[in-house]
């Protein structure tokens, strides 16, 4: 029995990772719980385990009096000499008894114990060795689905991919390998519980860390990240290093690096720009591939960009895509606006009061006496400045605001000899091979993709920010890869 126990104990230590200690304890705690049933001292018990030879030995803990009242609790001094000779009435002396055969009841009980410390023993050691791993990345596999979940297998312990730091575009097959983002690590009722993310932004960032050595080594910093999990991400990157290329470490040689980390991602288009302390020029950078005709900087955090009317399409990108990631990378608020529609306001804004509709002469007159002669003076005033006028109520107040928010210049008609000048002129220009396709242009500009980067060299700035376009060809086979309709990287870099 003594042999066999020691061998338990071996295993379970080199098999679970659970310490001798660790498992004596749990031992004896349920020997002693089965014990307590077959021994007549029931009180004051203790149970032994000897490390070295496996015996089992039980103690019990007895007060030396002159006459035994309790034979549970207490031991005559003449009996109490023959554990310990020096013992006198008073004395606690522990004397070893012998347990008779246990129970079925009692075994059960004691292997329930045994069972519920090793798993009790197990989660403890999940639990410490995942703490400190929150914020790394590891490698799993797919075992099964839970309620939308997806469980991976990390080895010693499972992991938990909810539904909500699922990529929307992946799909996880069962027995495929995945490398996730460890989020959380919390003790459950069931155990420990491991937090992973598909869509953390952190994730990106780990990725760059393990691809490009120069972000461990400290030359190259990531200063921001904002994604659109599964379509698109943005990535600032700056050097501490005049002789390093932040871009180009990011890149790697003809794109490697950053098509490995796109291939993880599933082909989550990855736009890597340069990093600035001018606001203006690292909001330049973020927009790329557009690019904007001004960016006018109205307050701390907050500023407001015109493009041409061209570009707006591109700016925005699908559903917003394109300014929200700018807004969350370079946690400026952006409003972004065509410079066609600030040509219209600027017009509109020198319009004088007078040829609003739907206001009387007296109000007219109110509002010139007081500086507000244009719509430009009403709209800069606000609601709150027209109240304080004299003879101006609530009422009087919405409806110069409204009047002045639905005023619109009429559009300018075309010369009558102009008509029918276009397609003569798209003829003549289909016939000699120089027609243009805007269709297409906004086309592209729909669905994101970026225009061609004017000519000199890779990352070469253009109006303070340029694009370099990694294509997955090869210039000895010529074999074509995945291209930007594939998912295929962006790198984009800025003056």
């Amino acid at each position: 029995m003594n042999g066999e126990l020691l061998a338990v104990f071996d295993y379970l230590e080199r098999e679970r990772g659970i310490s001798r200690e660790v498992l004596i304890e749990a031992v004896e705690s349920s020997l002693l719980s089965a014990a307590k049933k077959g021994a007549e001292q029931a009180k004051n018990l203790i149970v032994k385990i000897d490390q070295e030879t496996g015996a089992v030995r039980a103690f019990c803990d007895m007060l030396v009096v002159e006459n035994v009242a309790s034979k549970d609790e207490e031991i005559s001094l003449e009996e109490a000499r023959k554990t310990r000779p020096d013992a006198g009435l008073g004395d606690t002396v522990r004397v070893e008894i012998v347990v008779r055969d246990l129970g079925r009841i009692a075994a059960q009980s004691a292997k329930q114990v045994i069972i519920q410390r090793i798993r009790e023993a197990e989660h403890k050691i999940v639990y410490n060795e995942y703490k400190d791993r929150v914020g790394d990345i590891l490698t799993a596999v797919v075992r099964r689905y839970e309620r939308g979940n997806v469980i991976f297998d990390l080895g010693k312990a499972e992991a938990v991919l909810p539904s909500k730091e699922q990529c929307p575009r992946e799909s996880y097959g069962v027995g495929r390998r995945y490398k996730v983002y460890v989020s959380e690590v919390r003790e459950g009722s069931k155990g420990p519980e491991i937090i992973v993310s598909r869509s953390h932004d952190e994730l990106l960032r780990k990725l760059f860390e393990l691809e490009v050595p120069e972000i461990g080594e400290g030359s190259v910093q990531i200063r921001g990240i904002a994604r659109d999990p599964g379509y698109r991400a943005k990535m600032a990157v700056s050097s501490t290093s005049e002789k390093v290329d932040p871009v180009g470490a990011c890149v790697g040689m003809r794109g490697a690096r950053v098509k490995d980390v796109v291939h993880e991602l599933n082909g989550e288009r990855v736009d890597i720009i340069r990093w600035s302390e001018d606001p203006v020029v690292f909001l330049t950078n973020a927009l790329s591939p557009a690019r904007p005709r001004e960016i006018r900087i109205l307050e701390e955090g907050k500023a407001e960009i015109i493009v041409d009317d061209d570009q707006f399409a591109l700016a925005v990108g699908k559903k917003g895509q394109g300014i929200r990631l700018v807004s969350k990378l370079t946690g400026w608020t952006v409003d972004i606006k065509k410079a066609g529609d600030m040509a219209r306001e600027e017009e509109e804004a020198k319009v004088p009061v007078r040829e609003l509709a739907g206001l009387t002469a007296k109000v007219i007159a109110v509002l010139e006496e007081n500086g507000y002669a244009t719509l430009g003076d009403i709209r800069k005033a606000g609601k709150a400045a027209l109240l304080e006028l004299p003879g101006i109520g609530e009422k009087t107040a919405e409806k110069i605001v409204h009047a002045v928010a639905d005023f619109r210049l009429p559009a300018e008609e075309p010369p009558a000899e102009a008509v029918g000048a276009p397609a003569a002129d798209a003829t003549d220009a289909a016939a000699s091979g120089e027609a243009e396709t805007p269709a297409a242009d906004a086309a592209g500009a729909e669905s994101g993709e970026a225009e061609p980067a004017p000519a000199g060299e890779p990352g070469e700035a253009a109006g303070g920010a340029g694009l370099c376009e990694i294509e997955d060809t090869e210039a000895e086979d010529g074999s074509e890869g995945a291209g930007e309709e594939k998912g295929g990287p962006t790198v984009e870099t800025g003056a």
